[in-house]
């Protein structure tokens, strides 16, 4: 086994220990997927401020902190990590971060790195991956990015005020989704009006629900 297999092995096997953990304490934990700037961050806000759980935010970003002010400046409790190049994040990096929080039960939402390839590769103790993406990233994200499509649990199309602007296809974006997963919901979203986050609201809480009672 080289020094890449003996990396991912240790991964995987924290992962899985960390998202057992979280299980046993009835907090789920959300894999937050997506392109830059296809609105990872304000979806979260649109989630969380209409939640009655506790919830926690993992801000994932090369550098900066931009994300994280903007959650703190909301009230919703949030702790960074700065991966400085790296394209992802991975379990060690969530283990750390965990503790910055006095975690009780509710969901910790992981913003990962705006990637559609390497953190879906990585699993980091999630129970549930959510895929955002936007009408603006066009219609043929699902067949150039296959892995991230086929592993999302749930998937938002976001930015949908564009829609007229762009060359969206929505029959073409949704066989694309359903070619690589046939049960992930599809929810057409707008982070900057909150249109569309009822449904996704819904989506979460009912999925904590049979969460909690395994």
């Amino acid at each position: 086994m080289d020094v890449y297999e003996k990396i991912y092995a240790k991964n995987e096997e924290m992962a899985k220990v960390l998202s057992e953990d979280l299980r046993d304490k009835k907090i789920l934990c959300v894999n937050v997927l997506g392109s830059p700037g296809a609105g990872k961050t304000k979806s979260l806000i649109q989630i969380i401020k209409g939640l009655e759980f506790e919830n926690y935010v993992i801000e994932g970003d090369i550098e900066g902190d931009i994300d994280t002010v903007k959650l703190q400046e909301l009230g919703i409790k949030v702790t960074q990590i700065d991966t400085h190049n790296a394209c992802h994040l991975d379990s060690p990096q969530i283990v750390d971060a965990l503790k910055d929080f006095e975690l009780e039960e509710g969901i910790v939402f992981i913003e990962n790195i705006g990637n559609l390839i390497c953190p879906a590769e990585f699993k980091i103790g999630e129970h549930l991956i959510m895929l955002v993406t936007a009408v603006t990233d066009g219609s043929d994200k699902p067949y150039k990015y296959p892995l991230a499509f086929q592993k999302a649990n749930i998937i938002l199309v976001n930015k949908t005020d564009l829609q007229p602007y762009t060359d969206f296809d929505a029959e073409f974006f949704t066989k694309g989704v359903r070619y690589n997963n046939k049960t992930a919901p599809i929810f057409y979203v707008n982070a900057k009006t909150g249109e569309g986050f009822e449904d996704v609201r819904s989506f979460l809480v009912d999925f904590y629900q049979e969460f909690t009672k395994e």
